[in-house]
């Protein structure tokens, strides 16, 4: 495995939505998988995965990958339309603490540039056109930021350290899909949220949940 240098998230690390996909896609199997982030993944680095743990040529832990049981945390849809206008509102047009992002760095013209803004109820959406090329990892990292994004602040930065996700589809190329994240409890540092994202059909295509903490 190996987490290519253009899917970053924080400078010089893997985005933790995209590394955790290649790793839950690696340990193979059909139910949900959650993902522990041990520290942050490392960029053009050969990794290997054995017995659930993924380490790096040094041997050091980088994650922790088993399976997750049921993941129920499903966060209702919105319309596109309502998901375009919540996206005027992105926090991160003003400030982000990483611009970077593959996944929501307003800096990056090459990403999937996933800009969740607050709805009305506390919740995030965003909309999401799906690249040429999508792989399960692809939708592990739309399933990331946008629970971030309810918890992110200025000056008030958080990383993800546990995701579990069901992948239930796979968007095609060009679907113009949906996401929604919702902050469900604050615990100290930690952050517990939801993600859910849809189809053009309103359909679930994946859902996770997932622990963010404060940095």
């Amino acid at each position: 495995m190996r987490i290519e240098s253009r899917y970053n998230g924080p400078s010089g690390s893997g985005n933790g939505g995209w590394s955790a996909g290649v790793f839950a896609s690696a340990a193979g199997g059909s139910g949900p998988v959650e993902v522990t982030l041990r520290r942050p993944p490392p960029l053009e680095t050969a990794l290997t995965l054995t017995d659930g743990e993924v380490r790096d040529p040094a041997g050091e832990l980088v994650a922790e990958v088993r399976p997750a049981g049921a993941v129920d945390a499903v966060v209702p849809p919105v319309d596109r339309a309502t998901a375009v206008e919540a996206a005027t509102r992105y926090p991160g047009f003003v400030e982000h603490p990483y611009p970077e992002c593959f996944v929501c760095g307003p800096s990056r013209a090459d990403g999937l540039r996933i800009f969740p803004g607050p709805l009305p109820d506390g919740r995030t959406a965003a909309p999401f056109r799906a690249p040429e090329q999508v792989t399960e990892a692809t939708v592990w990292a739309a399933l990331d930021c946008p629970g971030g994004w309810t918890v992110l602040a200025a000056g008030r930065p958080y990383l993800l350290g546990r995701i579990a996700a069901l992948l239930t589809a796979l968007p095609a190329p060009d679907d113009e899909c949906v996401v929604t994240g919702a902050l469900i409890r604050l615990d100290g540092r930690k952050a517990l949220v939801h993600t859910s994202l849809y189809g053009p059909d309103g359909a679930l295509l994946g859902a996770a949940r997932a622990t963010w903490i404060a940095t």
